[in-house]
This record gives structure tokens, sequence and C-alpha cells, in this order.
């Protein structure tokens, strides 16, 4: 099974940007299709990205088309989200998670390795 660490997160300005990154090891990174969700304080665990294995593939929330970008390194093991035009709302905890799975989903369910998370914190 794959291990996933998050790192990148932090305090920003609305309208600044932030790359997140997911540190992956353990089994073959190239063989997950990935995502990013993310969870504010009282609210569920939202989808905001997903990137097939190749990197190929790429599915956005409708809230962040246009200022997140997904990508992935599969030869340094690593998921990136390249965020920006950062709001207030875009506060939350976010996650990478890893799904063994044929196709890309947006449902947390079907994810089987998550994260520790990482916290963004967007200042208005």
């Amino acid at each position: 099974q794959v291990q996933l660490v998050e790192s990148g997160g932090g305090l920003v300005q609305a309208g600044g940007s932030l790359r997140l990154s997911c540190a992956a090891s353990g089994r073959i990174f190239s063989t997950y299709n990935m995502a990013w969700f993310r969870q504010a304080p009282g609210k569920e665990r939202d989808f905001v990205a997903a990137i097939s294995r190749s990197g190929g593939s790429t599915d956005y929330t409708d809230s962040v088309k246009g200022r997140f970008t997904i990508s992935r390194d599969n030869a340094k093991n690593t998921l990136y989200l390249q965020m920006s035009s950062l709001k207030p709302e875009d506060t939350a905890l976010y996650y990478c998670a890893a799904s063994g799975r044929i196709n890309m989903y947006r449902v947390s369910a079907q994810y089987g390795t998550w994260g520790q998370g990482t916290q963004v914190t967007v200042s208005s």
C-alpha cells in the first residue's frame, strides 16, 4: 500500500497562490489514480481535483476550475496542487488520496489511502 504525506499549506491573502505537494512512498505511485479533497470546519470532505495514473486526464470541481491545477511527477512519486486566485472560501484542510481503481472518482469512498492533511488558510 502507498503512504502519503502532504506539505505546502499555509496562510495566504486572498488573491494569492500556494502549491501543495503530496509525497508518496511504498507501492508504485504510477499505478494509482490520485485526488485532492478538502474539509472546512464543520463541513464534509469535498472533492477538489483528480488525475489519472499517467497524468493525461484531470477532473475539477466547478468552484476551482481555472484557478487550481492538479499535476503529478511519477518519476518523483509526487502529486501537486497549484492554487491561484485563492479565496477565503478555499480555507480548509487539504488531503491527498490514492485509488487503485481503474477510473477517476469524485467520491471519497473510492479512495483507500489518505494523507494526514495540510492546512490552507486564506485571509480576506
